[in-house]
């Protein structure tokens, strides 16, 4: 059960930390009351959601007292709270409130946007000074900041969500594909009689596509292509990646390969899903 609050400066980066956060599995909650905290985290032991993440700032005129006490009261029942806190300098904050043409949120009769940001931080150094984490975007681009993120609250495994996906070129190129790579060149189970009702789930179907010339070395490099691309991707800012294997009609060869190419994977330590579009189609 984790809960995590999400804090900071107005333009600090709050919104794309929800983005990141959201990719890798956390639930979360924009402009939360405090005093709704509780109400939420009571939900937890019959909810999916494990990893919720709460933003509050000063939007909602944040008390940190009331926030501390919400979060003292939360441990006596087994929910622990970290706070992330978002930052950036005065300046860099006032460049990008402008280029926002938005409002601050505690720029209201007319005190202006530098007395709002220092009215703000005057409000949030408690929540600031007890942070866990603390990232300083003031000189970070966003891809920067999603794998400051990344290396913060998932692990190595789970930084990018892999899918294997198996289809026939006849029912057209999955959409959502990053990567597509043929089979067609392979020994075809369909044109053997007792093999062509079955497809790449059944092992003499697996059996029949890998003694094909090249097939083990297909798997390898394509092994080896996807374990080189993986960390740059990862470096890019990417939180999935999409590699489709086509044949015909999608029922033999390409789920093969993906059986294949997903037991190889997982012995690597990749954390990977595989879904087979056509499989019922032939």
């Amino acid at each position: 059960m984790e809960c995590l609050i999400i804090s900071g400066m107005s333009g600090a980066g709050k919104s794309l930390t929800v983005d990141v956060l959201e990719d890798i599995g956390y639930y979360c909650i924009d402009n939360m009351p405090v005093s709704m905290i509780p109400h939420f985290a009571e939900l937890f032991p019959d909810s999916r959601y494990k990893r919720m993440a709460f933003v509050v700032d000063a939007r909602g005129g944040l008390d940190s007292g009331e926030l501390f006490q919400v979060m003292e009261e939360m441990k006596s029942i087994g929910v622990d709270f970290r706070i992330l806190f978002v930052d950036a300098s005065d300046e860099v904050l006032v460049n990008r409130q402008r280029a926002s043409r938005r409002r601050h949120p505690l720029d209201w009769q007319g005190k202006g946007l530098v007395s709002a940001i220092s009215e703000e931080r005057m409000l949030l150094e408690p929540v600031r000074a007890r942070a866990d984490y603390l990232i300083d975007t003031s000189y970070l681009t966003s891809a920067g900041l999603r794998n400051q993120l990344m290396g913060l609250f998932c692990g190595d495994s789970q930084r990018i969500a892999l899918t294997l996906c198996s289809f026939g070129f006849k029912h057209g190129i999955p959409r959502d594909s990053d990567m597509v790579f043929d089979a067609r060149f392979l020994r075809n189970p369909y044109y053997v009689s007792e093999l062509r009702e079955k497809s790449g789930l059944d092992e003499d179907v697996v059996q029949y596509v890998m003694d094909s010339p090249g097939a083990s070395e297909f798997v390898q490099r394509l092994c080896g292509l996807i374990d080189f691309l993986l960390p740059r991707y990862i470096e890019e800012g990417r939180t999935s990646l999409v590699v489709s294997v086509g044949c015909t009609g999608g029922r033999h060869r390409s789920v093969s390969i993906v059986r294949k190419l997903a037991e190889q994977l997982a012995q690597a330590g990749h954390s990977v899903t595989f879904r087979h579009r056509d499989i019922a189609k032939g």
